[in-house]
């Protein structure tokens, strides 16, 4: 989890160091223990008269493939300053059009047990052919948890903030 100063400190950053051309607006950031994930906006190609989904999400994932090879070598360059600035790795995306694009993305191991139970419930999906692997199975539950609870885990983690925020105000804070 980070705090708001991290993900404060690492926006001003970008916002001095990416270059001005690169996105529409400010990028989304998100930031956990192991990555940092940037998200821009980038202009749609315009497309003449009434086009399809398909011409228009093709045009999109044009694009989008075209700001990736454009901006590569810079992108690598910036991504490692700011993987030695926070210990971070750092991960690419873009946003044109309704087409959302991850680079490429930290995929982290995280070590858990589980009883039985659990286990046959991610089991049961790698034998449905829903998961390939427990490993996906796992993925595949965390990303429904959160589909479904979205308003619960913004809640929890606005709470979370609020608790940092009392933490870092309370008695053995250092004064200079």
């Amino acid at each position: 989890m980070s705090t708001k100063t991290e993900v404060e400190r690492v926006r001003g950053w970008l916002t001095g160091r990416l270059p001005a051309e690169w996105f529409e607006g400010e990028p989304e950031l998100t930031i956990d223990r192991d990555e940092i994930l940037i998200v821009g906006r980038i202009a749609a190609p315009e497309q003449k008269g009434d086009v399809s989904a398909a011409e228009r999400s093709a045009a999109e994932e044009g694009r989008i493939k075209q700001y990736r090879e454009d901006t590569r070598e810079r992108r690598i360059g910036i991504a490692r300053e700011l993987e030695h600035a926070t210990r971070r790795k750092v991960a690419w995306g873009v946003q044109c059009g309704d087409t959302r694009t991850i680079f490429t993305s930290l995929s982290a191991p995280v070590m858990t047990r589980l009883r039985q139970p659990e286990r046959q419930v991610l089991d049961t999906l790698v034998d449905a052919g829903v998961a390939r692997s427990r490993s996906d199975a796992l993925g595949w539950c965390v990303k429904l948890v959160a589909q479904h609870s979205e308003t619960w885990l913004t809640d929890l983690r606005e709470a979370m903030t609020k608790v940092e925020t009392v933490r870092q105000a309370g008695p053995d804070k250092s004064t200079d």
